[in-house]
């Protein structure tokens, strides 16, 4: 774990989005995320100066891409860029999407488990680059792309690479205790902010999806700046050789960190990456992007 002392600079620079890189805004009766103008200046200072940046995200890889294209990464002509997706159950290059790595699990039996507790719960897995097949409708603006109704049984009759679990009528804290208690066996898990579960692989994690990358690139793990704010990045950020918790996350997120920057709405992200990567003194933010319909941790 890095302490920040002088001659260390990182390697690879990866990145949680919700929360991380972009934040949570009110206008015109409905709302958006933005990607401030510090934050993209941070990440391409980083990016020019030779860094990878690696987006390393609960999203399925078609809910990525969109931010990869707001980020302008990669360039023109440069080599594609590296993304964990799925909370790191899948791997891709883009663009365009190429999958290098994914790993899959039976899941039935720990979403058996869970609906025993909450009958009514919503359950979600990936369609590749189309959207998601549903039990139900999940609430609007939570996954991104078509949702198709599908059965729960034949949802998770094949080997899938992660589910989604679901309940508005729950709270974040009633998944923790659930999960805690039904020990899931065989199945890796993680707690979003909400009473959203996210089922993966055993061992399958941010953490684990980086180390793919990072062997690909020959880049240690004690090279890695991670930022994030998440329960899913709770591996990511004491796997990394300087682990940072954003200022909003909560308790155990920052105790598995080396450092906590600001809060998303101060732009946390770009005060850390610009410790490493300092602007220039005539740089000036010069855009602006902003998107809709989120797609939850």
């Amino acid at each position: 774990m890095s302490d920040g002392t002088p001659g260390w600079r990182p390697g690879l620079v990866a990145l949680d989005i919700d929360g991380t890189l972009l934040k949570w805004m009110e206008g015109a009766g409905q709302t958006y995320e933005v990607i401030p103008d510090e934050v993209y200046a941070a990440v391409h200072r980083a990016y020019d100066a030779g860094a990878h940046i690696v987006l390393a995200s609960g999203r399925s890889p078609h809910g990525m891409t969109r931010i990869a294209d707001l980020f302008g990464l990669p360039r023109d002509g440069e080599d594609r860029l590296w993304v964990v997706a799925s909370n790191g159950a899948v791997v891709f290059r883009y663009a365009p999407v190429e999958i290098v790595h994914e790993v899959t699990f039976d899941a039935a039996p720990a979403v058996e488990a869970v609906l025993r507790h909450h009958p009514k719960a919503r359950v979600a897995i990936e369609e590749r680059g189309r959207g998601y097949r549903v039990s139900k409708p999940f609430p609007h603006g939570e996954l991104s792309g078509v949702q198709f109704i599908t059965s729960v049984h034949q949802m998770v009759a094949k080997p899938v690479s992660r589910v989604i679990i679901r309940d508005p009528d729950a709270t974040a804290e009633d998944f923790v205790e659930l999960a805690g208690r039904l020990g899931l066996h065989g199945t890796d898990y993680v707690v979003g902010w909400t009473a959203w579960l996210d089922l993966a692989p055993m061992g399958v994690s941010k953490a684990s999806g980086l180390e793919h990358v990072c062997e690909r690139l020959g880049v240690a793990a004690a090279d890695v700046l991670a930022i994030g704010d998440g329960r899913n990045d709770i591996e990511m950020l004491a796997w990394a050789g300087r682990g940072v918790a954003m200022g909003q996350a909560v308790e155990e997120v920052i105790a598995a960190a080396d450092a906590v920057t600001d809060s998303v709405y101060d732009d946390g992200a770009a005060v850390e990456i610009s410790r490493w990567f300092p602007p220039g003194p005539a740089e000036e933010p010069d855009r602006h992007a902003e998107l809709r319909a989120p797609e939850s941790l």
